[in-house]
């Protein structure tokens, strides 16, 4: 590849991962940016963050991604323009850019990938594409090709990927509309039918992660601050974890349920070895305290959390970008037909 730079890209919809090769480091930053009505720029990644739900009317603060698939190209440029112009202070051309992308995508959504790093202020770089279940295999050390069945769930900010994999190749792979986000509207929604109290999902947030607990060891309750639903001014209110478990059981139900889909819907001989080896559990949306002992009690199988968390993906695609043996499994949008 000469001298161009080589990069993995995880596009998550909350944060956005960049692996560098001539650095031999990943950069994590919010997958954020913020705009004022006249569509100028104020801010990207974690500046933007910052500002999200705190912003004036005037300033509009949102993801370019949308259930783990671009939903804007040209702000998923601007951000993705911003964050590598800020790691390596170049232009950034002629580079080769490996990303990890959904099973799901179509051959149109796929060709986005290429577009946002050759359309507009990048051009003249190489693209390959990774699938994404490949990509988290690979992390976690599952042999793809003598593997017989192996099941992955990576549950992101936004959506969650069911994927089950044997001989080498992703033989089933489904997304669910269901991650952290979703997770956090339902705390949202509870706290606010319960206490009738209204936060914002930033307070959620920080709520699932100090108090939530699917094993019900913790037994907490924190003060938080909100807007009354009936009178509308600010008020201070106490939460229980009780109420945050309560409503997380929702959205993590939702994810079980798909799940058991899978599992009645696969081979036996495949669903045996998954038996054997376990789910393996992945993803951002994974730090949530029992997440892996409320899945594996739901569907009956055992379930093996990742310490990767949301850099599992970008884990398997430094270990493509350094491996020649292992680029096999990356290939050229321009080339390959979806």
């Amino acid at each position: 590849m000469g001298f161009r730079k080589v990069y993995g890209i995880d596009t998550g919809t909350s944060t956005i991962k960049i692996y560098s090769q001539s650095r031999n480091k990943i950069y994590v930053e919010k997958n954020m940016i913020a705009l004022r009505r006249d569509r100028k720029v104020i801010a990207v990644g974690d500046a933007a963050y910052e500002m999200f739900e705190k912003a004036p009317s005037n300033i509009h603060v949102d993801s370019p991604m949308a259930y783990g698939m671009i939903a804007d190209i040209p702000k998923m440029e601007y951000v993705l323009y911003t964050l590598l112009k800020k790691m390596e202070h170049s232009r950034n051309l002629g580079s080769v850019i490996y990303f990890a992308v959904p099973m799901d995508l179509s051959q149109l959504e796929k060709r986005s990938y290429d577009i946002i790093v050759n359309g507009g202020r990048m051009h003249n770089n190489k693209v390959f594409i990774v699938e994404k279940p490949i990509a988290d295999a690979i992390a976690l050390g599952i042999p793809l090709e003598q593997s017989r069945g192996s099941m992955i769930v990576n549950i992101g900010a936004q959506s969650t990927e069911i994927s089950i994999l044997a001989d080498g190749k992703v033989i089933i792979s489904k997304m669910l509309p269901i991650g952290g986000k979703q997770m956090n509207l339902a705390i949202c929604d509870d706290v606010r039918r319960i206490l009738k109290l209204q936060i914002g999902t930033r307070t959620a947030r920080r709520l699932k992660l100090v108090m939530g607990d699917m094993q019900g060891h913790r037994q907490e309750a924190r003060k938080v601050y909100g807007i009354d639903s009936l009178s509308g001014l600010p008020r201070e209110e106490v939460i229980t974890s009780e109420i945050i478990n309560n409503a997380l059981r929702k959205p993590l139900a939702a994810i079980g349920n798909e799940i058991k889909t899978f599992l009645e819907r696969t081979p036996p001989q495949i669903s045996y070895e998954i038996l054997k080896e376990g789910i393996h559990l992945t993803g951002g949306s994974t730090r949530l305290a029992g997440i892996h002992s409320f899945l594996a009690e739901y569907v009956d199988y055992g379930v093996d959390l990742s310490d990767l968390y949301e850099l599992c993906t970008v884990t398997g695609l430094k270990e493509i970008v350094n491996n020649k043996d292992l680029q096999k499994w990356a290939f050229s949008i321009k080339k390959r037909k979806l």
